[in-house]
């Protein structure tokens, strides 16, 4: 087993109350310290997660055939060099659907393409030695492997007679793998719980109360959590649907490896996501933001980034994300939704397609160095108006801070703001201008934005 060690994050964060008018910069900080118990462990020579940028390695029905994990090994290498620090695979166990399904219809957690059930042998991604090279190659170039789980439903049992539902239901599960194998009783309803949060689907429900459920999924030295990490090297863990169950049982399952953790509890609720965070004790995809984004660059009314977000709330916790497998609602603007996330606080994540297929990549990988050099600090927000956002960062950690400038209308904009910096030489690190104005002496500087694009500032 490889060495471990502890990162201990003492994380001060701060929140920006944006709610300025045209003439006032309104902040306020709030400071949270990680307790003891969410400290994360990773592997020695990967880089710290969240120190860079998330690369969700994945998007609906990705070819089919086998391949899939052979496509991203052949990328790892590039990603690392550009700034990627994780990537987010899809489900990587067999499902019901074998060889066809996308992993979300998990059968039989510990066959990750080496038997022949459902079907096929291999999954849709490939085998499983195709995987295990794929997470060797993204550890040889220090990426972190984070794995999407999905503990809320299973799908692909047999029927049986079911006592408690009143009828026949597919809950007897007898996986090839031979671990982990569940009955009725460890569904809802059974003999001693009805329900949990939620269903999803239709699909057999799994009852996290049972004490033999708690030990196939983390509690057991072989455990699905423990198996993950150990034996097949994941690092982290993506959590599917975690409305479905309590947030004890998310915190249980990370805990339990101590790497880290991210839910999807899909709301745009800022104080719901704050409340599962703090309960789950792990970071969630901030929906609060991605709503507020869409509705400032699909809307064409930037004042909406004056919203309450999680990332505002605690940073540390927050996921940010333009699009994902699931969603894609800012299908304009999205080249300045990325700038937006990729220089405000938060964990910034990027969605293969945006940056394989449909944008700049040049441009994305421009943003996400300005992430990893640029980027520190806790955020001041100085304008804000229905064409025009413009935030600073104030530096920390070894960086400078920034300036971006985010221009929504259709002509050039020029705006004087205040600065950290004092009679010193700026430059824009996007190339979108070319002006390197000096600060006056009160930090003082106009700046200037394209139409429809951004532009960051930072010392020269």
């Amino acid at each position: 087993m490889k060495t471990f060690k502890f990162i201990y994050l003492l994380l001060t964060v701060s929140i920006v109350l944006v709610s300025c008018n045209k003439d006032e910069v309104f902040e306020s900080v709030e400071t949270e310290t990680v307790k003891p118990e969410e400290l994360i462990s990773t592997r020695a020579g990967l880089k710290t997660i969240g120190t860079g940028v998330m690369m969700q390695a994945f998007y609906w029905d990705v070819p089919a055939g086998g391949t899939w994990w052979n496509v991203i090994k052949g990328k790892v290498n590039s990603w690392s060099n550009a700034g990627i620090d994780a990537i987010w695979l899809p489900p990587a166990s067999k499902a019901q659907n074998g060889a066809f399904s996308m992993g979300y219809d998990p059968f039989d957690y510990y066959d990750f393409g080496q038997f022949n059930q459902m079907g096929s042998t291999e999954t849709r991604f490939g085998s499983k030695s195709e995987l295990e090279s794929l997470i060797s190659s993204a550890h040889n170039k220090g990426l972190n492997v984070i794995a999407d789980i999905v503990i809320n439903h299973n799908s692909g049992g047999d029927s049986e007679w079911n006592e408690f539902a009143g009828k026949n239901t597919y809950t007897k599960f007898n996986p090839l793998s031979n671990k982990f194998n569940r009955t009725k009783y460890d569904f809802h309803p059974n003999e001693a719980y009805n329900s949990d949060s939620g269903f999803f689907g239709g699909f057999p429900d799994l009852s996290h109360n049972k004490t033999y459920v708690q030990d196939w999924l983390w509690k057991r030295s072989n455990s699905v959590a423990k198996y993950y990490k150990n034996t097949m090297g994941f690092d982290g863990y993506r959590f599917d649907y975690v409305k479905g169950f309590a947030p004890w049982v998310a915190n249980e399952f990370r805990k339990s490896t101590g790497v880290f953790g991210v839910g999807e509890y899909w709301d745009g609720n800022v104080n719901t996501l704050k409340w599962w965070t703090d309960q789950a004790q792990m970071s969630a995809f901030d929906f609060a933001c991605y709503y507020k984004m869409r509705d400032a660059f699909v809307g064409n009314n930037l004042n909406a980034l004056s919203g309450d977000m999680l990332w505002k709330r605690n940073a540390s916790r927050a996921v940010t994300f333009v699009a994902n497998h699931d969603t894609d609602e800012i299908y304009t603007n999205k080249l300045l939704a990325y700038a937006y996330i990729l220089t405000h606080e938060g964990y910034p994540a990027v969605f293969y397609r945006d940056y394989e297929d449909w944008l700049d990549k040049n441009k994305l990988n421009n943003l996400i160095w300005i992430h990893n050099n640029l980027a520190g600090g806790n955020t001041s927000n100085l304008w804000t108006d229905n064409d025009e956002y413009i935030s600073r960062r104030n530096g920390g950690g070894g960086k400078n801070g920034l300036i971006v400038y985010i221009n929504n209308s259709n002509s050039w904009k020029e705006r004087w703001i205040q600065t950290n910096w004092s009679s010193r030489r700026i430059k824009d690190y996007t190339g979108n201008s070319s002006w390197e104005p000096v600060t006056q002496g009160g930090r003082w500087v106009k700046i200037q934005a394209p139409p429809k694009g951004y532009t960051v500032w930072s010392l020269k």
